[in-house]
């Protein structure tokens, strides 16, 4: 690859902080002055995949493939926080880092980016599992979180052909803290629900940039949701809620997550279908669509009327 073709990424800075001993890594980027941001973004990672392939990928060709740089670029004070036992955090401890952790991993780099910023609400989105971290973090500090974007969501699980199959290793998956990670691994996660909704050269170079990481992640968010659905109640998420599904993604079943949406208590919430869309949203060939609907939600005007 020459210069020419060579992404140019926007400068980002990395951050630490802590939660009961273990070590969160923090990356931000935005395009100006912290302070004149239209509003701070937190990024959940979900169960494979740490934050910075996930949120701040980087592929020649791809305009805007990082989200995080998107989302800078339209004003925003963007983060994302590596889970304990992913990326750049804390990885040597014997646990398998489940969803509920997950949760509290989210309140300490939000307390961190606060104490750093100012105390204003994130707009926070999660994917996957991250979803879910991000839902229960909404439900035990709904005065922490302004807007709340949920994708590639799960409630229950019932109706879900991702985790029928995954189920299958749930004795596995319980006998160990964490599980092997690799390519081969990320290919299937493209190719489980539908053929052809990404571009090879962006699996690819997601594929390079997870396992530059990980060679393992741990296995709680996989025992959680083939076991302890549902981990989050809708009824306790009190702040504006997004649910955002991928046409073609088989972690939740379309009558799950309108049951999850039904039960939702305010009234500012949004229920959206992406087309073309499997599971890894940000990597898909219509991810400026996804992008589209995610600033749409977080740009939207609070009511001024509320009957």
């Amino acid at each position: 690859m020459n210069e020419m073709t060579k992404p140019t990424a926007m400068a980002g800075t990395e951050h630490w902080t802590t939660r009961d001993g273990a070590r969160l890594f923090l990356w931000n980027k935005n395009a100006g002055d912290p302070a004149k941001t239209r509003a701070t973004i937190l990024f959940v990672h979900g169960s494979s995949m740490a934050s910075q392939p996930t949120f701040d990928l980087q592929v020649p060709g791809r305009p805007s493939s990082s989200a995080m740089e998107h989302f800078a670029g339209l004003g925003y004070d963007c983060w994302s926080v590596d889970m304990e036992g992913y990326g750049r955090s804390t990885k040597d401890r014997d646990n398998n880092a489940p969803i509920s952790q997950g949760a509290d991993d989210c309140y300490a780099a939000a307390l961190y980016i606060q104490n750093l910023r100012g105390k204003r609400p994130f707009m926070v989105y999660g994917i996957s599992s991250g979803a879910l971290r991000a839902a229960l973090f909404a439900e035990r500090h709904p005065e922490m979180v302004a807007r709340l974007a949920l994708d590639a969501m799960v409630w229950t699980g019932e109706g879900s052909p991702t985790l029928a199959e995954r189920k299958k290793k749930l004795p596995d998956f319980i006998k160990i803290n964490r599980r092997p990670m690799n390519k081969a691994f990320i290919h299937s996660v493209f190719d489980r629900d539908h053929p052809d909704t990404a571009d090879r050269n962006v699996i690819e170079a997601f594929a390079d940039a997870v396992c530059a990481l990980d060679d393992s992640v741990p296995t709680g968010t996989y025992v959680d949701m083939c076991s302890k659905l549902p981990v989050v109640n809708p009824a306790n998420i009190t702040v504006p809620t997004l649910i955002m599904r991928g046409q073609h993604d088989g972690i939740a079943s379309m009558e799950d997550l309108l049951a999850f949406f039904a039960r939702l208590p305010n009234p500012d919430k949004q229920f959206t279908v992406m087309s073309g869309i499997s599971h890894a949203s940000f990597q898909q060939k219509n991810y400026m669509m996804v992008y589209h609907i995610l600033a749409s939600w977080y740009a939207q005007p609070e009511p001024v009327y509320r009957g």
